[in-house]
C-alpha cells in the first residue's frame, strides 16, 4: 500500500490531537480512565495532547501525509530511567488532577515496561475512524519495524484490545505472558518484537501480507 509518511512537528499538534481523540475516545482503556462519558469528552483530548507533547519532545511522531493516521514512538535505552516514578503523578496533575486513574494507568504500564534491553516503544497509533481497515496503520508501523530489522532493534508496545493485538501479532510482536489488568477494568497486553532478518534490497518480513 502506497502510504506517504512524514515526521510530525509542532505545527501538526491540533490536527494530531483531534485524530487521537477521535480514534481513542471510545477505546476500552480510555473509557476506563474516564468512565463518565461527558467528562471523557471534555478531558480526553487533554490526555492525548499530553502524550503527543511528550513524543514530540522525547521521541518522534510519524504521520500519514493525508493525516489519516499517526504513531507516537520513543527510543528507550536499557535500564531504569530517571524521573519515571514522578511521571504518572505529573501527567495526572497536568491533565485531570482529581482523576486518580490517569496516574494509575501510567504507574501500571510503567511497572510492566521492560528495562533489560533497549527498544523502540510504540506508545500509541491512531487511525481516523472512517479510514480504519485500509492498512494505513500497518504501513505506518511497518516503516519503523523495517528500520528495526535493518538495525537489529527490538520493539515493544501495549495492545489495548483484541483487534489491535491480532494486528501486532501479524507484525511480529508476541505477548509477553502477563497482562496489565486495570482494576475493575479491561486488560492491556504487553507485546515484544525481536528483529527479523533483513534482506538487502527489500524487506522480507511479509508484514503487509
Amino acid at each position: 500500500m502506497g502510504v506517504v509518511i512524514r515526521r510530525a512537528g509542532a505545527s501538526d499538534r491540533s490536527d494530531v490531537v483531534r485524530l487521537l481523540d477521535e480514534a481513542f475516545r471510545d477505546d476500552p482503556v480510555s473509557s476506563w480512565v474516564f468512565p463518565d462519558e461527558e467528562h471523557r469528552r471534555r478531558r480526553h483530548g487533554a490526555l492525548m495532547g499530553a502524550f503527543l507533547d511528550l513524543a514530540l519532545s522525547q521521541g518522534h511522531v510519524d504521520i500519514a501525509d493525508d493525516g489519516a493516521a499517526v504513531a507516537l514512538w520513543w527510543s528507550v535505552p536499557a535500564g531504569e530511567q530517571e524521573g519515571e516514578e514522578e511521571g504518572p503523578a505529573q501527567l495526572r496533575e497536568a491533565v485531570d488532577p482529581r482523576n486518580a486513574r490517569v496516574e494509575e494507568i501510567g504507574r501500571l504500564t510503567g511497572e510492566a515496561h521492560p528495562t533489560d534491553r533497549a527498544h523502540q516503544y510504540l506508545h500509541m497509533i491512531g487511525v481516523s475512524p472512517e479510514r480504519q481497515g485500509e492498512g494505513i496503520g500497518s504501513a505506518l508501523i511497518g516503516a519503523v519495524l523495517e528500520r528495526c530489522d535493518r538495525e537489529g532493534l527490538h520493539a515493544y508496545l501495549e495492545a489495548s484490545n483484541s483487534r489491535s493485538r491480532e494486528l501486532y501479532t501479524r507484525l511480529g510482536f508476541h505477548f509477553t505472558g502477563k497482562p496489565i489488568d486495570l482494576p475493575d477494568g479491561p486488560s492491556l497486553w504487553p507485546m515484544w518484537r525481536e528483529p527479523r532478518p533483513f534482506a538487502v534490497g527489500g524487506h522480507d518480513s511479509g508484514i503487509f501480507a
